[in-house]
């Protein structure tokens, strides 16, 4: 775990040697009008994906803020609030990576086809 504001050498340090270990996403949720996400984004030329947690007083509205107000040049990819936006963001990963990893796109597929069995066996209001 790294903060941007409470860690913000080791979270330079993970942001802009990211490429050269190898990664090629990076999911960074962060609370409390946090900026984890843009600070990386700033420091990386990978795809970057912010997930707003919702821990704050005002529940989560801060860091959501926060996370989706980028300046032109430097996006992050923003998904919803609390856990729905962290499994959406695992999902979204695996999408990028997939483009790369067939292995990761046929376990996409899959998880994509075992949704639809699902929300088609139990009814519409499935909250996955």
């Amino acid at each position: 775990m790294i903060s941007a504001h409470r860690t913000p050498k080791q979270a330079l340090e993970y942001a802009s040697t990211a490429v050269e270990r190898g990664l090629h996403v990076i999911v960074a949720g962060a609370g409390w009008a946090a900026h984890l996400a843009g600070f990386v984004a700033a420091h990386t030329p990978i795809p970057v994906i912010g997930v707003p947690i919702d821990s704050s007083p005002l529940k989560g509205m801060d860091s959501l803020l926060s996370t989706v107000q980028m300046p032109p040049g430097i996006p992050v990819a923003t998904v919803s609030l609390g856990k729905g936006g962290a499994k959406n963001a695992a999902v979204l990963a695996a999408e990028i990576l997939a483009l790369k990893y067939s292995p990761i796109a046929e376990r996409l597929k899959a998880y994509r086809e075992k949704l639809t069995k699902e929300v088609l066996e139990k009814g519409q209001g499935l909250n996955l």
